[in-house]
């Protein structure tokens, strides 16, 4: 059966995650990459919103998750998979980066980021 993936890619979102009591106090800019795969039939033949995910609902649970600080932005990643399983039945795999844009380490980078796929 085909499937579709339905992307939020690049949303920007300021979060107190990390091991450093600084993290944790004065935030950092994240940017979360997420990609849902769902069966395609019924949104693309039917014309069904009841068959597709809502993209401005993702952004609306990704920034719930991004309120709750983690130690680890790997728990932020699981965090945010098990939301949108729940909130989206249809789900049948993905993918969810979570990139923290300005570590606190002396180095010339553009983010750390983990990618958790299921």
């Amino acid at each position: 059966m085909e499937s579709i993936t339905i992307e939020v890619n690049g949303l920007r979102i300021y979060a107190r995650h990390g091991v450093a009591p600084q993290e944790r106090t004065v935030g950092n800019l994240f940017e979360l990459t997420v990609h849902l795969r769902y069966p395609a039939r019924e949104a693309v033949e039917h014309d069904r919103l009841d068959r597709t995910i809502n993209y401005a609902e993702m952004v609306a649970i990704a920034k719930e998750v991004m309120a709750a600080p983690s130690l680890l932005i790997e728990n932020v990643a699981g965090r945010l998979k098990n939301a949108l399983l729940d909130r989206f039945p249809l789900i049948e795999g993905g993918m969810v980066r979570v990139a923290k844009l300005v570590p606190p380490i002396p180095a010339d980078l553009d983010s750390v980021a983990v990618t958790l796929r299921w």
